[in-house]
């Protein structure tokens, strides 16, 4: 089920609903009718009949579809001759005449084969002149409410006294959009629902890339922001229709939404409360500050910050920095005591014991995180280096330089300390920073976030690192793709994958650290203990923690490896065997190698060769962090060659794989993809590029009067 939204929370009552189809939704670009839209709309409305909802729909389409057939018709009775002649547009009734039988014919065969009756129902806006008319129109349709048949109206405009079907918006309704409108106040439906080819209502036209979609529509914010584009490709208004009609029903009552007719049981999601489309709601002005202003504000705070933070000089920079390792030693007491607080809470809760080892503070880690900060302090200052320096023509030389990448979105699990490593990666890049930490670390994370923003200067302003406290705000801020730069998911496979499919926005991270250490039968089998000790049980819960032992086939049995089991056994490690090694040793069944048990477990497997262990990784691991112990120099280095992982090791332990002990002063997380940055990722892997050019005044002209010489210049 898709996650409701509060503002929402009313859909739990909705009973009766209206659903409007608009042209473009029931018909391809051709004209002709897209059957499968329609059809997975059908099944929708089965659904919802089922469920118990009251389902009514008004449906456009007719005069596309009419004219599609009579133009058809009419070019398979035409001479070549006529064909010569200037063609006469169709008269728009006549289309209509003829495509509404085709379009409810469509409808009865998909409702028939869902066995579900549907009823056609066809008004002029003269009919709702009458009274009695509108008094019978409701007793009719609470009539086949009651027989569970799912009422279809289409405005009849073969019959309607308008010039024709694309004229003239005079009258009780003008098109099918206020039709829904009207229909949803004499039937006194709960909810409206408008489909259409987009989203939703946006800022501007779709297609332009400032536009963003509006979530929840206030009339006193939105009215003079918004910018329409062109109307329907095949319908009569478009979205200005739709908003007329969504403005007018939810003023008298009735709430909209507005929502793509093309994504996949988009209706569902709006009755689940999920925030799709846009919702009209007499009640929105009174729910400001909406969360998408906040969102916003936020992140565009944190980038006029970040901006400030650039002009200062290296030496301010890195003071900003020694402040606030200072800062941490002094509020240490009191960083412990929230995050013991945080603990107790946790323990009380029930959560796992990797995930309360992941939240503690242990002794000592305040003094090694303020350790790790004043390294990255005192490295060289990583903005406005010059990378590359070019002549490029004669008096005109291209400079590449490093510069931040502007503002970084990090949304993390359990681990308080990952605040204070992020920030201070930021402080250094000079990139503007927003955060979301897990819940179960709220008060640790607060009191992070006040001692460090309470270390920046008044002149670059606090904001420049913002502390996100709902599940709400990620959502807002993850469609922030014209303010925010760069997302890094550290957490679940759960919570990276979920990232990813909700943003536009560049995601840089890893969803799995299924590290393995594979020994070699050339391996020194003490040093393999202390490396697979160590991999394992130094911190279980890290992403660099061991997973996957891998071994020769030629060491099973051999006291070498026996001790090593032995040994993790007597720690408290849990160990599953792959299918050769439960049936060789007896360890129970591992239910998958894709598998990280970030705590006191592995799983161990025999392989033939250091090839065979290379195509095991390949096929079950991350591509995070993967070891080989051996003697042997040339198994070695095939090992290292062709693991395809981030990083790569020979007789050293995985829990090597991390910023601070790679030198990089800190790290905002370890990345296992290919773009921008890979492995523990510091400084360097939050800059990007610019290039200056410095010239004399030269111009292209068409490259008449450059001599090209792109020559390389040393760099001071």
């Amino acid at each position: 089920m898709a996650s409701a939204d509060p503002s929402r929370g009313f859909m739990k009552d909705v009973k009766r609903i209206i659903i409007k189809v608009g042209t473009a939704v029931v018909s391809r670009q051709d004209g002709r009718l897209a059957l499968g839209r329609v059809g997975a709309l059908c099944e929708q409305v089965k659904e919802l009949n089922s469920l118990g909802y009251e389902v009514i729909m008004v449906t456009s389409g007719a005069v596309g579809v009419g004219r599609q057939r009579l133009r058809y018709r009419k070019l398979v009775n035409s001479s070549f001759a006529d064909l010569q002649k200037p063609q006469v547009e169709l008269d728009g009734k006549a289309c209509a005449s003829v495509g509404q039988s085709g379009l409810m014919a469509l409808y009865d065969m998909l409702f028939t084969q869902l066995d579900v009756s549907s009823s056609q129902l066809l008004v002029t806006d003269s009919d709702f002149e009458n009274s009695k008319f509108r008094e019978r129109l409701s007793e009719t349709v609470e009539s086949l409410l009651d027989l569970k048949v799912v009422p279809i109206f289409n405005e009849n405009d073969a019959i309607s006294t308008r010039k024709a079907p694309y004229e003239d918006s005079s009258g009780i309704f003008w098109d099918n959009d206020s039709l829904a409108g009207l229909l949803a106040l004499e039937l006194k439906a709960d909810l409206l629902i408008l489909l259409s080819d987009v989203d939703g209502l946006y800022s501007g036209p779709p297609s332009e890339p400032s536009s963003k979609i509006i979530h929840t529509y206030i009339k006193e914010k939105h009215h003079y922001e918004i910018t329409f584009g062109d109307k329907s490709r095949v319908g009569r208004g478009g979205m200005t229709a739709k908003v007329k009609a969504a403005v007018l029903a939810s003023n008298s009552g009735t709430p909209v939404v507005i929502t793509s007719g093309f994504e996949n049981q988009s209706i569902l999601k709006v009755l689940q409360g999920a925030k799709i489309g846009t919702l009209f709601h007499k009640n929105a002005s009174l729910w400001e500050p909406s969360k998408d202003v906040s969102a916003r504000e936020m992140a565009v705070a944190a980038r006029d910050c970040s901006r400030r933070l650039q002009n200062l000089s290296s030496e301010e920079r890195k003071k900003i920095l020694l402040d606030v390792a200072d800062a941490l030693e002094a509020n240490e007491d009191l960083i412990r005591s929230e995050n013991e607080a945080d603990v107790a809470a946790a323990q009380d809760a029930g959560y796992e014991k990797p995930l309360v080892a992941r939240l503690t503070i242990k002794s000592g880690k305040i003094a090694s995180l303020a350790k790790s900060i004043r390294t990255l302090a005192n490295m060289e200052d990583p903005i406005n280096q010059i990378l590359k320096k070019t002549e490029v023509a004669d008096d005109l030389v291209l400079e590449k330089t490093s510069c931040p990448l502007g503002v970084l979105l990090i949304v993390f699990e359990s681990r308080p300390d990952a605040l204070v490593q992020i920030a201070s990666l930021a402080i250094r890049s000079g990139n503007g920073l927003l955060l979301k930490g897990g819940k179960e670390a709220i008060r640790s994370n607060t009191i992070l976030h006040k001692v460090i923003t309470g270390a920046i200067p008044c002149n670059v302003g606090e904001k420049l690192i913002g502390l996100v406290t709902t599940r709400d705000e990620i959502a807002d801020l993850l469609k922030l793709d014209d303010v925010i730069d760069l997302v890094i998911p550290r957490g679940s496979n759960k919570l990276v994958s979920q990232i990813k499919a909700s943003t536009k926005i560049p995601v840089l991270g890893h969803a799995d650290g299924i590290c393995h250490v594979y020994i070699d039968k050339s391996a020194d089998m003490d040093m393999a203990k202390r490396i697979v000790m160590d991999a394992k049980i130094d911190y279980p819960a890290a992403c660099n923690a061991m997973e996957t032992l891998l071994v020769h086939k030629d060491l099973m049995r051999t006291p070498g490896l026996d001790d090593i089991l032995v040994a993790l056994k007597t720690e408290g490690v849990n160990i599953y065997g792959g299918p050769i090694a439960h049936e060789a040793l007896g360890f129970p069944k591992a239910s998958s190698f894709h598998h990280e048990y970030s705590s006191m477990a592995c799983t161990i497997e025999f392989v033939d060769d250091v090839q065979s262990a290379i195509d095991h990784i390949h096929r079950y691991g991350s591509a995070h962090t993967d070891c080989i112990v051996t003697t042997d120099g040339k198994v070695a280095e095939t090992f290292l060659h062709q693991v395809d992982s981030a990083a790569v090791f020979h007789n050293a332990s995985t829990r090597f794989s991390d910023g601070a002990r790679f030198g990089l002063g800190a790290e905002v997380g370890i990345s296992t993809g290919r773009i921008h940055a890979r492995g523990p990722v510091g400084v360097e892997g939050l800059l990007t590029t610019r290039w200056i050019l410095r010239g004399r005044g030269q111009v292209v002209n068409g490259d008449k009067d450059v001599v090209y010489t792109h020559k390389s210049l040393p760099l001071q």
